[in-house]
């Protein structure tokens, strides 16, 4: 399935003593549904592009599934209001979530909301192990201006967020965009899990604040350090002190605050 993430709108230009009209190209934004086993799981509204990445991503932070090959199908039907990603799972792999389904409505701003319980909000998160994580300080103070030019639709349409995966050389070697910050993270995590390229092995990176779901779908996948060009939580820097995950933010021109775990950087164990 290809579709465009923008298009273009008409929009009458001002600047104080004349006004013209301009053309401007807008992000899409259109409502995905992930349903498994036929059964509707949460409904998120997405930039249309790279939406099997998006959809697996998000089975995998979710824990719906652990790996890939508890995916029997995953089809993309589109609908007149919108796609859906129907992923039918093995019985025994779909049986435990079907049984405590929640209905999702996820604006961009929120990757919790709907979410039946509080504790659904806290759930326990695995531990990244100590042992995972080398970075030089310098290639963490360059990451958020590395994925900034790997960004062609905020180019376009200055509405959406990006999230990146950094090697440990430094290197951004996968960049997903999308209206929303935790649909960006869920489109690399698939990325990743397509590609059998391990997390362990470098940082996530982001264009937006760490809050609480952010450091959680990090976690689930095992990376060891996110770099973010905007500030954390209380909750997120919480989550990511539990997690064994090195948080550091305000990252942009050379310069970053590293919240937790700051042994991870060369030079500070």
């Amino acid at each position: 399935m290809v579709m465009s993430a923008y298009q273009s709108h008409t929009a009458l230009h001002c600047d104080g003593t004349s006004s013209s009209q301009v053309d401007r190209d807008v992000a899409i934004e259109t409502a995905v549904a992930i349903s498994i086993n036929g059964t509707t799981h949460a409904v998120m509204m997405c930039s249309p592009t790279d939406l099997r990445d998006f959809a697996i991503g998000f089975a995998l932070t979710e824990g719906i599934i652990t790996a890939l090959d508890q995916i029997q199908s995953l089809e993309f039907i589109e609908h007149a209001t919108g796609i859906e990603a129907q992923f039918w799972l093995a019985e025994d792999t779909a049986r435990p979530f079907l049984a405590r389904r929640r209905a999702m409505a996820g604006p961009v701003g929120c990757g919790l909301c709907g979410i039946d319980s509080l504790d659904q909000a806290v759930r326990p998160l695995p531990v990244v192990p100590t042992t995972q994580g080398d970075f030089d300080p310098v290639h963490i103070g360059m990451a958020t201006d590395r994925l900034r030019d790997l960004q062609p639709l905020h180019d376009k349409t200055h509405a959406v967020h990006a999230a990146g995966f950094m090697d440990e050389t430094g290197q951004i070697i996968v960049a997903r965009e999308d209206v929303g910050r935790h649909n960006a993270l869920d489109k690399v995590i698939g990325t990743l899990a397509c590609a059998a390229n391990p997390a362990a092995s470098g940082a996530i990176v982001l264009t937006s604040r760490v809050s609480v779901e952010m450091v959680q779908k990090t976690a689930m996948i095992g990376a060891p350090m996110i770099v973010a060009v905007s500030a954390p939580t209380s909750h997120a820097l919480e989550l990511a002190h539990t997690a064994n995950i090195t948080l550091c933010a305000r990252a942009h021109d050379g310069e970053f605050d590293c919240y937790t775990h700051p042994f991870r950087l060369k030079g500070h164990r």
